[in-house]
């Protein structure tokens, strides 16, 4: 099957046909993911909190975000691979945001980037889309906003919302992700933009829904957000497992005669 690109995903919209989407952050990950159907990988800066173990996606840096990109698009072969731009890694300047928007197509081989926040980006959106960089925007719930939001909060505001979701459409955005946002503002947005829209705590009407792969599937044993369907648990197979073979090394079950060179 051929590669998802952007005029694919705007078809699919066209078409009412939903998106998938998901994070990965590694090569293995990515190849079961990629496996599985799904039309966006999304190498998100969540990796802060659910592979580095951080509090927030603030601490996360660039390079660790080219390191991890450049693994998933080595296990990709259909799924679209986005670049997460981290905290603080555009918004200074202009030519801040495109010297790092460009890195992660140069050095990490990413279809497109993806950046958080509304109109006040929109300038950003505009800058990397003409250079040629495909962007997927971010507005409701922006998680390097946390602080300033004081907390990981639903947004409601319909009238801000609606005009972040039109400025970056305005910009060039080729998507918007929509999170923590209430499910009949969400639809009113999807309704008004001619782009695709990618739920996450959005509700159902959206054309397509991510969510972070460590929390539907289980790999973290942490609390989940409302939102998250969890549709394995990892986390219970995988300690079962290894109890298993500590019990085995420990009792001298492990390696028996089959697991031998004679």
């Amino acid at each position: 099957m051929s590669k998802v690109t952007t005029s694919y995903l705007l078809k699919m919209k066209q078409e009412k046909k939903k998106i998938t989407a998901l994070t990965a952050y590694d090569y293995p990950f990515a190849g079961m993911v990629d496996s599985s159907g799904i039309d966006i990988i999304l190498v998100g800066d969540s990796l802060g909190m659910v592979v580095q173990g951080r509090e927030t996606t603030l601490p996360v840096t660039m390079d660790e975000m080219i390191y991890h990109t450049s693994m998933v698009v080595r296990g990709t072969s259909r799924a679209m691979v986005v670049g997460d731009m981290p905290f603080m890694s555009y918004q200074s300047s202009l030519e801040q945001a495109l010297n790092n928007a460009g890195r992660f197509m140069k050095e990490a081989g990413a279809s497109a980037v993806k950046l958080e926040g509304g109109a006040a980006v929109s300038d950003m959106i505009h800058a990397m889309t003409s250079a040629g960089i495909p962007v997927q925007a971010h507005i409701g719930l922006t998680p390097q906003s946390v602080h300033q939001m004081g907390g990981f909060r639903v947004q409601r505001d319909e009238e801000r919302l609606m005009a972040d979701a039109i400025k970056v459409q305005e910009a060039g955005a080729f998507s918007v992700v929509l999170e923590g946002i209430p499910s009949s503002i969400a639809s009113k947005i999807t309704q008004r933009l001619h782009i695709p829209t990618i739920g996450i705590g959005a509700g159902a009407e959206c054309d397509g829904q991510i969510l972070v792969l460590h929390d539907m599937l289980g790999i973290n044993n942490r609390t989940l957000p409302k939102f998250v369907k969890k549709y394995a648990d990892i986390n219970e197979i995988a300690i079962n497992g290894l109890k298993q073979y500590v019990d085995d090394v420990k009792n001298g079950t492990f390696p028996s005669p089959e697991y031998e060179y004679k």
